[in-house]
């Protein structure tokens, strides 16, 4: 009997190796992205690609007809922006889709959020799913997507069997986003050291978070329904450890700018004045949200995964740096 899965952020980083992944495992895969040149490359490797929108209601509802798993990896995913822009696609594109869910009755929609939703400006070690919340996240995209969470239990408490994720930090082959913004940096300005790079930090592997979704969908629904999980590489480290060995990777000498926290913090507020005073440059080059994340140690708790789905991360972060390395390497022809 065929199955079908629909991908939301199909063309992102995680739902293109995710809708990938599930071709191979024997299911008719649709992807749903905004990357139509990223589309047609999944069109040629045997993936229906539909060029949508999530803040598109109608298209979104009815791609989600005939599928019996959602995995809904798509959202703005930044640490500046308007909070309206992330609002209307992580809060109310998730409301698309539950919406289509429910009405087409789809089988379990698997949710990715972000353990964003976790950490202010101060350190946390080992933060579990039942951990309360902070009352104000440190940027637009960590609060909205606490409130695409909240939507996605109130689907649940309505009858849409679904499981939500949190995958830390991915990067591997095809990151645009965590190690590429490294290496920018490193080469414009050098990287903030903040606070001697001493803050632990989790990563996850992008085929170990690929892994943690297709368990989100396999398990019984009487384990997972209505469940949060941490996922990582289950291996904290200090920040400056992770990229001195990501540079060591790539044989590329690493520059480290030396700051104190209360510096780098007020540095990263000076920027984003700049960017909403003269906007049109894009994102700056530090955030608040940044500077917390960098230098305030942050890390989970990733025992319920393992004991409810037996999930066990089978690629380490030095394996997972030597791939980013490689595929870096042969694009950029160092």
């Amino acid at each position: 009997m065929s199955r079908n899965a629909l991908v939301t952020g199909g063309t992102g980083f995680l739902g293109r190796r995710l809708a990938l992944r599930l071709r191979d495992e024997g299911w008719n895969v649709t992807a749903l992205g905004r990357q139509p040149a990223i589309g047609e490359e999944l069109r040629r490797q045997g993936i229906r690609f539909v060029q949508v929108d999530l803040r598109d209601r109608e298209r979104m509802d009815a791609a989600c007809a005939g599928q019996q798993a959602v995995f809904h990896c798509g959202a703005l995913s930044a640490s500046w922006g308007p909070y309206n822009d992330f609002y209307d696609s992580n809060v109310l594109g998730t409301e698309h889709v539950i919406a289509g869910c429910l009405r087409h009755q789809v089988g379990r929609l698997i949710h990715v959020s972000t353990p964003s939703v976790y950490f202010g400006g101060s350190h946390r070690l080992g933060a579990r799913e039942s951990d309360p919340l902070p009352r104000r996240q440190a940027s637009p995209y960590a609060a909205t997507k606490r409130l695409a969470e909240e939507a996605v239990a109130r689907a649940g408490a309505a009858g849409l069997e679904s499981v939500i994720v949190r995958p830390r930090a991915l990067f591997g082959p095809g990151d645009a986003s965590i190690l590429p913004r490294l290496i920018e940096t490193n080469a414009v300005q050098g990287i903030p050291l903040i606070g001697g790079g001493k803050a632990l930090i989790d990563l996850t592997y992008v085929d170990n978070a690929v892994d943690a979704l297709l368990l989100c969908q396999a398990a019984p629904a009487a384990s997972v329904a209505g469940r949060v999980y941490n996922i990582t590489n289950g291996e904290p480290m200090p920040f400056a450890e992770a990229v001195t060995k990501l540079f060591g990777k790539l044989g590329v000498p690493v520059r480290f700018k030396r700051l104190p926290y209360a510096a780098a913090y007020g540095v990263a507020a000076l920027m984003e004045l700049s960017a909403r005073l003269l906007p049109g440059r894009g994102e700056p080059m530090l955030t608040r949200a940044v500077a917390g994340m960098i230098g305030r140690s942050q890390t989970l708790d990733i025992s319920a995964a393992r004991r409810e789905l037996g999930y066990s991360p089978k690629f380490r972060v030095d394996e997972g740096m030597e791939a980013f390395a490689q595929w870096w390497r042969s694009k950029h022809d160092i």
